[in-house]
């Protein structure tokens, strides 16, 4: 059996798609997995490093503006998308896939649509509650759809061959509270906020968290993820303390979680799946600049359920949204809630069933 997946350019669109080939990996040993993705995308670097094998296709995202100068470059932009169908027609040929996976990303379109027109089975796995344009244009062709949210039903005009099976997420052993807060330094007994952005930082919640920072500790421990491009500048305005623990990167997210009692984060696809499946309370910031502002209907999804409150980016630094934040550390009880309510929104075994559907649908090549 072989499968192709198509995806990348971000982590949120390559790792549910490594995840899901290690669970074939598992289930189906000697199957033969490749992936299709663009030089420029994270992806060029870590599916060799992860040893699975790596073709490149030429393709560019559309130009969101209306401007007389992006109307021209996405002249341009059509030309290669079709380009790079013919290019993963090619390709498609050669490797002959059983099945063809896509998770999103630029390169995610033609491949699919290549294999849609070859008549390989497809499945498509999208990890956002507002379903990306890929998704919704070819979900129609496409063998089956699986969602990680049950609110992206309403944007698939298919029914058939839809389903809601969660996005494929790092495991993170539990650990103790208490040895989790030891292990950054940090007072066992005062609540704590874990605190990040992704690996580069979000730099709108290390300004907020910097200005408020005063209000946090005088009641919570922090634990602050800044990313690599806030680390130094951060570094210098926060005295020794053995209430906050900050670094630019957190190696050891299992305790991270672990230690926290509240989270304070970016709404992304793949962190969503992380706080679920752990239980986590949250308070969630969505990125205002997210294609179709789907980190904004991630967190109602969420909210919606009493997993989460969403404060907007442009408010989070004021004193009333601190408060809040405060507010909800102070009250294990509401805290509690807000777990066993994320916790009923997890997928666990996203990455297994969805590897078991590729299989089915191999089967049936």
């Amino acid at each position: 059996m072989k499968v192709l997946f198509a995806g990348g350019g971000t982590g949120g669109h390559l790792y549910p798609a490594v995840a899901m080939a290690g669970e074939l990996g598992k289930l189906v040993p000697g199957i033969g997995i490749s992936f299709a993705g663009t030089a420029g995308g994270i992806e060029s670097t870590e599916v060799p490093r992860l040893g699975f094998q790596l073709h490149l296709i030429p393709v560019r995202g559309l130009k969101r503006g209306r401007s007389l100068t992006d109307i021209i470059a996405n002249i341009s932009v059509l030309i290669d998308f079709f380009l790079a169908v013919s290019r993963a027609v090619a390709l498609i040929g050669h490797e002959s896939p059983d099945v063809v996976v896509g998770t999103g990303g630029f390169v995610s379109a033609p491949l699919l649509l290549a294999a849609q027109l070859l008549g390989k089975k497809t499945l498509i796995q999208e990890q956002n509650a507002f379903p990306g344009v890929t998704t919704k244009l070819l979900s129609t062709l496409a063998s089956e759809v699986h969602l990680s949210f049950e609110e992206a039903r309403a944007f698939i005009v298919k029914k058939k061959g839809l389903f809601v099976s969660g996005n494929p997420a790092r495991f993170f052993e539990h650990k103790d509270s208490s040895a989790a807060r030891r292990a950054f330094g940090l007072y066992e007994e005062r609540p704590t906020l874990l605190v990040f952005g992704g690996s580069r930082g979000a730099r709108s919640i290390n300004n907020a968290v910097l200005q408020r920072l005063n209000d946090i500790t005088v009641s919570a421990n922090l634990v602050w993820q800044t990313g690599a491009l806030d680390f130094e500048r951060i570094q210098k305005q926060v005295a020794p303390s053995p209430h906050v623990w900050v670094g630019p990167y957190i190696e050891d997210m299992g305790s991270a979680y672990s230690a926290a009692d509240l989270v304070l984060c970016r709404a992304g696809a793949s962190t969503i799946a992380e706080l679920t499946n752990l239980g986590k309370p949250s308070v969630l910031v969505p990125y205002p600049y997210a294609t179709g502002d789907h980190q904004r209907y991630n967190a109602r999804a969420l909210v919606s359920n009493g997993a989460a409150i969403m404060i907007d980016d442009d408010i989070l630094s004021e004193q009333r949204s601190v408060h809040t934040i405060l507010e909800l550390l102070r009250d294990p009880e509401k805290l509690k809630n807000m777990g066993v309510a994320s916790r009923k929104l997890a997928y666990p075994e996203a990455a297994r069933q969805l590897a078991l559907r590729i299989i089915g649908l191999g089967k049936k090549h």
